[in-house]
């Protein structure tokens, strides 16, 4: 039970969904989760595993509900460890008493995983070779998409977890929604204006507003406005338009491909904390 727990975890994880999770660490007398049984929860409500079923069951489950509500906050705050005694007088004493007659008590500990940024880089050349060491430097996945084949290979980018050199319209064909969904940011990096163009008009298409992936484009104001203007022309909803943001990265007053890699992921990372705290 705990690999196919942990399996479905990991699953989750890969679709960007922060996990709750709850582990069995210690039981004495008559429990019905033995150490190591584990009960996984995300936002949704949707869980796997079991740490033993009945009142205890229900009562992990609505803290796994109270901690996924806002992660972030869990994450910078690290989990924690609860007592529970399954006996009916076990009030007043430092346990969380159950209305049970088992007599058993059992330690169990509280945490959420946090999914890490998973970034498809759109154009491997100066900011994109840059932005893929900050990665390496903080342990966030990318994947690389570059029209041509010597800015997308493994020599170049040798951490990378997806490769792509092919035509804008290959690579759309070969993605839809859901494929999409397991990048946290898509970000326009390329070095044509009318290859980004492309393909952002061609993302656009397939996603939906406020749901992963988030979009980014590096360029000025006036680069946005045209992409903007085609990509209404196409009938991409505003609402999908305009959750795309550019130019991207903080306003850090960044030069240097390097610099211009440290804001972009700071944004994220700012992004991120804000729309988990908003949550709650």
């Amino acid at each position: 039970m705990t690999r196919s727990v942990l399996s479905w975890v990991l699953e989750k994880l890969g679709q960007g969904h922060d996990v709750a999770l709850a582990t069995v660490l210690d039981s004495r007398g008559s429990v019905p989760g033995k150490p190591g049984a584990k009960l996984a929860m995300i936002k949704n409500g949707e869980k796997f595993g079991t740490i033993g079923g009945a009142g205890l069951e229900l009562k992990i489950e609505k803290a796994l509900y109270e901690l996924i509500k806002n992660p972030y906050r869990m994450a910078t705050q690290g989990g924690r460890i609860e007592n529970f005694l399954l006996y009916k007088d076990g009030k007043g004493k430092e346990v969380i008493a159950l209305d049970s007659l088992c007599g058993g008590q059992l330690t169990v500990s509280l945490e959420v995983i946090n999914t890490s940024p998973n970034i498809l880089i759109i154009g491997g050349g100066h900011v994109g070779k840059s932005l893929s060491t900050v990665c390496n430097s903080i342990g966030w996945e990318y994947s690389i998409f570059d029209v041509r084949e010597e800015f997308s290979n493994k020599e170049r980018f040798p951490n990378a977890e997806e490769l792509y050199h092919s035509s804008v319209s290959d690579f759309l064909d070969s993605e839809d929604y859901l494929s999409l969904s397991r990048f946290s940011d898509i970000l326009l990096l390329g070095h044509d204006w009318s290859i980004d163009q492309e393909i952002l008009i061609g993302i656009l298409s397939k996603i939906k507003a406020n749901q992963r992936p988030r979009i980014g484009c590096i360029g000025s104001k006036t680069k946005w406005s045209a992409f903007r203007a085609a990509a209404l022309d196409a009938n991409i909803p505003k609402s999908i338009v305009d959750f795309t943001r550019c130019p991207i990265g903080l306003p850090i007053g960044a030069h240097s491909p390097e610099e211009i890699a440290i804001s972009i992921c700071a944004e994220i990372i700012s992004m991120d904390a804000n729309n988990t705290s908003e949550d709650n």
